[in-house]
């Protein structure tokens, strides 16, 4: 297949080309620079300069392709999270980006969307499993990802076949991960949440697995993620990678004040990825949490 991707230098953006280019396909990819351009040149894709609130230059790259994978975004990193207006080009990418892509998507004829999203949404289970028919709990966080799936449905009822990828959490090589092992080599806290609860993972490598899956799965909603682990065996292996033993958590009155915005990263969500290992015969590299998802981060 020929697939315009959305995000293309960034961290989902390098997975799902690497995995779409050693499964065969053809990937062009919406670069914003000249940097970005090499970044993605380097993993196998065709850039196309543009962005994604750019219709008409999206449309002139989409010409001929097949999908469009939608992975652009742009989340803050670390105490950077908790800085006024942090979170605001994130949002609009979500909730205008998604919009202007799937405009550009009916403009050139492309049929399929594979459009991200984040099992985070869902509410607080406790110690129930949670599949793609558990409710949501849509907050400030959480309202632009849900928009960003309305617009995807939205053109699903135009004829196009959209499907929804909600990820765990990404672990790996990636600026999130690294954050949290430097800060677990200085002894400092990296967990939050409860110790007990539950949270769904992915792999950065398994991010373009499922991509590459999707181009040929029924169209639908499909959790994306590992076997889900209890946040204290996620902090546990973080201070083990980091040469120490005995995951730290923030203190409760700490995670009260990082508010609404990081009250997702705390609910227990013991999210099965079982639907899209049956209908889309996809199942990750990186089954569960282990040592080895931290090699590479650096």
């Amino acid at each position: 297949m020929k697939v315009f991707l959305t995000g293309a230098s960034g961290v989902m953006g390098r997975s799902t080309t690497t995995a779409l280019v050693a499964a065969g396909h053809e990937v062009v990819g919406l670069v914003r620079s000249e940097r970005a351009a090499r970044v993605a040149e380097a993993h196998g894709a065709r850039p196309h300069r543009g962005t994604v609130f750019d219709v008409d230059a999206m449309a002139t790259g989409m010409q001929g392709c097949d999908a469009v994978v939608n992975f652009a975004g742009r989340m803050p990193v670390g105490l950077a999270m908790l800085r006024p207006g942090a979170w605001r080009q994130n949002d609009r990418i979500r909730a205008v980006g998604s919009r202007r892509v799937a405009e550009a998507m009916l403009a050139a004829g492309v049929p399929r969307l594979v459009q991200q999203s984040r099992s985070s949404i869902y509410a607080d289970g406790g110690d129930a499993w949670i599949d793609e028919l558990a409710p949501v709990e849509i907050t400030r966080d959480t309202d632009t990802v849900a928009e960003a799936e309305q617009h995807a449905r939205a053109l699903g009822r135009r004829g196009r076949d959209v499907v929804v990828l909600r990820f765990g959490q990404i672990v790996g090589p990636d600026p999130g991960s690294r954050w949290l092992l430097r800060r677990a080599r200085s002894g400092r806290p990296t967990g939050w949440g409860e110790p007990s609860s539950w949270v769904h993972l992915v792999h950065v490598d398994d991010v373009g697995t499922a991509a590459e899956a999707a181009l040929t799965a029924p169209a639908g909603v499909y959790n994306v993620g590992a076997e889900p682990c209890r946040r204290e065996d996620l902090a546990e292996q973080l201070a083990l990678a980091g040469g120490r033993r005995g995951g730290r958590f923030h203190h409760r009155v700490t995670q009260r004040l990082a508010g609404v915005r990081l009250e997702t990263f705390g609910r227990s969500q013991r999210i099965t990825s079982q639907r899209f290992g049956d209908r889309a015969g996809w199942h990750p590299m990186f089954p569960k949490l282990t040592p080895d998802w931290f090699d590479g981060v650096l």
